[in-house]
This record gives structure tokens, C-alpha cells and sequence, in this order.
């Protein structure tokens, strides 16, 4: 076992904190999210809510030594995108799925979290793909404790998911989190032949993000170089949320 993994207990009450810090403000963007609003109205309404805190923006500038650092606060992605959309002045339309995925920095350590919204008159296909990954997640979460293996968490995701009907992305993945966003260990949501099954232990804090497809698991890059889409244009959905594992199971430290 990596001991860097476990935090300590001064450790879990900050991000404990922080995390509902961000709870609350994908609370209040759910509230404004609406037929009309932009993606660019909701990241500066973010960037208040966090900033009002006493927070910093989490993804405001991740990437710059890439020399395309996000511009954002929040990721806004609509429809066949998946993740890491950029905050534009597109307007929310009647039957969008729009998912907000957000992180914060709380004194040195960050919270991620990410949802998926149905906007007005939605495809009932729509409503079951939002449904069917929100499942995903807590089917996944439900075996994390003390001692138990990724393999756990990755095919009860894959199994719910797949057994729907649905397809994993398999190029993003979940992660450890605490000082850094992105920490060891990545966490899949389906099971690879070459991934690390390693054990969860008390004390781990991380971002588990099931990100599950209509159509295809096949994805791409958008010119922007940020967002990611769905290779033939179906819908995806996201669901996340920061955990820390306990002894008999999990906290969920996003909670809303």
C-alpha cells in the first residue's frame, strides 16, 4: 500500500469543508441553469460563489504549461459532450443535457464534483442515460471500504452500465485527490487488462466519475482543444463526486 494515499485526519476536515463549500455552489448553478442562460453566465456565477468563499477555482488555468490553459471555472458540456467543455456564450436550449463539472481549492487541497442536468422537455433516452450513470456511480461506490479492489468498483460501474445497454468511455478516468487534482491512483470505470487493482484503505480521498455513452465508447478531441465528444455525436452523461473511504464503506464529502 502507498501510504501517500491516506490523509490525515486534519487532512479529511479540510477537504471535508472544501467540499461542501462546492456542494453548495453546484447547488446554486443548478438554480440558474435554464433555457436561455449561457455557459459562460453559469462559470462567472461559479467563479463568484467560489472566489465569495474564500476559495480558488480549481480548473481556471490547469494545462498552462500545455500553452492552452483552461479557460474556465467550470466545464460546460452539452449534449455529445462528455467532459471538459469550455464556457461559451451558447445558449441553454429546450431539451439540452448539460453537464457541470467543478473543483475548488480549499486551504491547499481540492474538491471535484460533476452532474449531469436534463433542461426542459428532454428524449426519454436522455432521462434514462442521466439515471442509468448516476446508478453506475453509486452501484460502484456501494462496494468501496476498507480492503476492497478496484476490480470491485470497476465492474459493478461497467456491469450496471453495459447491462443497460450503454458504453464506458474508457480513456477518462477517476482519481485520487488532495493537494493535487489529479493524484495516484486513476480510478477506471470498467475493467482493463492492464489496469492497477489496487486496494482501497481508510483514509483515500477520491474523485470516482463514472462518464457513460449512448452510441459508442469511441470519443474525440474538439478544435479547442479541451472538450470531449462522442464519436458519432450521441449523448453522454457524467456523474461525479469526491469520497473518502471509510473502514465499513464511504463518505460522500460532495454530498448536495
Amino acid at each position: 500500500m502507498n501510504t501517500n494515499f491516506i490523509k490525515t485526519t486534519e487532512e479529511i476536515e479540510i477537504m471535508r469543508k472544501g467540499c461542501a463549500i462546492l456542494a453548495g455552489v453546484i447547488l446554486e448553478l443548478e438554480n440558474m441553469i435554464d433555457v436561455g442562460v449561457t455557459g459562460l453566465e453559469i462559470d462567472e456565477l461559479a467563479e463568484q460563489l467560489i472566489c465569495g468563499a474564500g476559495c480558488e477555482p480549481a480548473f481556471k488555468g490547469y494545462g498552462a504549461e500545455s500553452g492552452n490553459p483552461f479557460p474556465g471555472t467550470v466545464c460546460f458540456s452539452v449534449n455529445d459532450g462528455i467532459v471538459h467543455g469550455i464556457p461559451s456564450n451558447r445558449m441553454i436550449v429546450d431539451g439540452d443535457v448539460v453537464k457541470i463539472d467543478i473543483g475548488l481549492i480549499h486551504e491547499g487541497y481540492y474538491a471535484d464534483m460533476a452532474r449531469s442536468f436534463l433542461v426542459g422537455n428532454v428524449s426519454d433516452e436522455a432521462v434514462q442515460l442521466v439515471e442509468t450513470t448516476r446508478k453506475a456511480f453509486y452501484k460502484g461506490l456501494a462496494t468501496i471500504k476498507e480492503g476492497s479492489t478496484l476490480f470491485d468498483f470497476a465492474s459493478a460501474v461497467q456491469s450496471h452500465a453495459e447491462g443497460k445497454g450503454y458504453y464506458m468511455v474508457k480513456n477518462l478516468v477517476g482519481h485520487g485527490i488532495g493537494k493535487d487534482l489529479h493524484e495516484a491512483p486513476q480510478i477506471p470505470n470498467y475493467v482493463g487488462k492492464k489496469m492497477n487493482n489496487f486496494t482501497f484503505h481508510a483514509g483515500m480521498t477520491v474523485a470516482l466519475e463514472p462518464m457513460v455513452n449512448i452510441g459508442t465508447s469511441e470519443n474525440k478531441v474538439s478544435d479547442d482543444g479541451w472538450t470531449f465528444v462522442t464519436s458519432d455525436g450521441s449523448l453522454s452523461a457524467h456523474w461525479e463526486n469526491t469520497i473518502l473511504v471509510t473502514e465499513k464503506g464511504t463518505e460522500i464529502l460532495t454530498q448536495v
